[in-house]
């Protein structure tokens, strides 16, 4: 049996996973200690299923700590940052596009040193191992061990960064290195941006898997617990120590996968309506489609794989304001205070869940204290709210054809079931909880970012290479070989660089491996 359990800001989700079916689950709030949360919500689901803890074989949580410590500047580490760019990319220095108020958190110092790479692979410059041995020291007398290193086309060869920061731990030996080529992919300034971001979470991402591993240990579990990442895969609990930055946007990314699981539509559209906001993103093949663009979190531009999510002001919290002429709904919402404020509960405050109640689409509540509102009013309400969705639907379309659109999400209630532009709407069963389940069905992932001459060793031969190197990976990082497949090939060429050079992006996702 396996638990899935997905840490949010407001709840705290956890569902117990018998095969393919969902045996049990729970929403409960989240706690300032993390474990206390986790315990909570995990014991009351073995509780409920009468599962004793032995028999549960793995676990997979998924968080949103690393994404809102980085938005809240808290607990954010001074970072030393190496280029290996030089004589080229010394015009815009480490931090530059970053906001202040982050900046004066994360910069401890920076160094721009000689070397890097052409983007075929070829030596641009040299590495300048005693350039980087006196940054290390420097570092070390300012009291900075959380280290950054960023190379020239890292990605299409990682030996500089590597030598480099075998440089940095001979020097600071407690230091935590992080290699830009482990995290981003080509574009020096992004992957520069995500190396340094993930520098300065690597204490938080200690303390918090340490918190994990409590939190089972007091339930008495003892099973491998693994960290749901970004792109829907799995990664190990040592590797999400290490690589914090992986699990940003991994909440809407578990939804998307639950929300395929739990409906059987693997090609869809998905809305993750939470308390404040809706989460809007395509499935394809089961998994999110991949945003194409620069990514912004936290005000700082990144280019690591994360999900295309359009996230819009419409919760089950949202404010509802009526008027003669016009109906307003959101982006304001009371959020985790609905239980205390929406009307239905005894409060004041006029939520969208208030209108779902009164239009009968759903029970919570005491619906007696929405009886005063005029049906006219109440359809109007709905109305607002379903287009709305309408137009993030559309949006978040390829084309103009009708999609399915499934719903998930504790505030999937608001909406009538009607959305033009979507070819069905479906609700599946455990809705509420699909991020929770997109974590525990997770598989285990693998891929390869870089350059390859078609000249000189030919299409198929490149892609065989790619599809390999990708396969490897995933078994590496735990999944089953007898079960890997590829699920996306990105095909790029680079028509300005000669010999027929290609950007191949190979993705491979497989099932976890069993315990030996």
């Amino acid at each position: 049996m396996r638990l899935g359990v997905d840490v949010g800001g407001t709840n705290t989700d956890a569902v117990l996973m018998n095969g393919t079916s969902v045996a049990c689950a729970r929403k409960t709030p989240t706690t300032g200690e993390i474990s206390d949360g986790i315990v909570a919500a995990v014991q009351a689901v073995l509780d409920e299923s009468g599962t004793p803890a032995r028999r549960i074989d793995t676990v997979m949580i998924g968080t949103t700590h690393f994404t809102n410590a980085l938005v809240e500047r808290r607990r954010l580490l001074p970072v030393g940052v190496i280029r290996i760019a030089l004589p080229a990319s010394a015009g815009v220095l480490p931090f530059a596009d970053w906001p202040s108020d982050l900046v004066a958190a994360v910069r401890g110092a920076v160094r721009l040193v000689r070397g890097g790479f052409h983007v075929d692979g070829r030596i641009d410059a040299q590495l300048d191992e005693l350039a980087v041995r006196e940054a290390a020291r420097e570092f070390k007398r300012r009291g900075i061990h959380s280290v950054a290193i960023t190379g020239v086309f890292a990605p299409v060869n990682d030996s500089m960064e590597r030598r480099a920061a075998a440089i940095v731990q001979e020097e600071i030996p407690d230091a935590a290195v992080t290699c830009s080529c482990d995290i981003g992919s080509l574009g020096l300034l992004e992957r520069e941006n995500a190396a340094a971001m993930n520098a300065c979470l690597r204490a938080l991402a200690t303390d918090v898997v340490a918190s994990f591993a409590k939190a089972l240990k007091d339930l008495q579990i003892d099973a491998p617990f693994y960290i749901s990442q970004n792109d829907g895969t799995l990664m190990s609990a040592a590797k999400a120590a290490r690589y914090p930055v992986l699990t940003f946007a991994s909440g809407p990314t578990n939804s998307m996968r639950g929300a395929a699981y739990l409906s059987g539509a693997s090609d869809a559209l998905v809305a993750d309506i939470g308390g404040t906001t809706t989460d809007i993103g395509m499935l394809i093949g089961g998994f999110p489609r991949e945003s194409s663009v620069v990514v912004d979190i936290g005000g700082v531009r990144t280019n690591f794989r994360m999900p295309d999510i359009l996230a819009i002001g419409l919760g089950g919290g949202s404010l509802v304001s009526l008027d003669t002429d016009t109906v307003s709904v959101g982006p304001r919402s009371v959020g985790f205070r609905l239980t205390t404020e929406g009307r239905v509960f005894g409060g004041s405050t006029l939520t969208t869940s208030d209108v779902a109640v009164a239009a009968g689409l759903t029970t919570m509540g005491d619906r007696r204290r929405v009886a005063d509102l005029p049906p006219a009013d109440v359809a109007r309400c709905v109305a607002a709210i379903r287009e709305i969705v309408t137009d993030g639907v559309d949006r978040m379309k390829t084309s103009a054809a009708d999609v399915p659109l499934v719903l998930v999400g504790g505030g999937a209630v608001i909406i009538d079931g009607q959305i033009p532009g979507a070819s069905e709407v479906i609700v599946p069963d455990h809705a509420a909880v699909a991020n929770a389940v997109g974590a525990s069905i997770a598989q285990v992932g693998g891929e390869i970012d870089t350059v390859f001459s078609y000249d000189a060793i030919g299409r198929d031969a490149a892609m065989d290479e790619a599809q390999h190197a990708a396969r490897q990976a995933a078994i590496a990082a735990g999944a089953d070989a007898a079960t890997i497949t590829i699920t996306s090939i990105d095909e790029v060429p680079l028509a300005y660089v000669p010999g027929g050079s290609v950007r191949l992006r190979v993705k491979a996702a497989g099932d976890l491996r069993a315990a030996e």
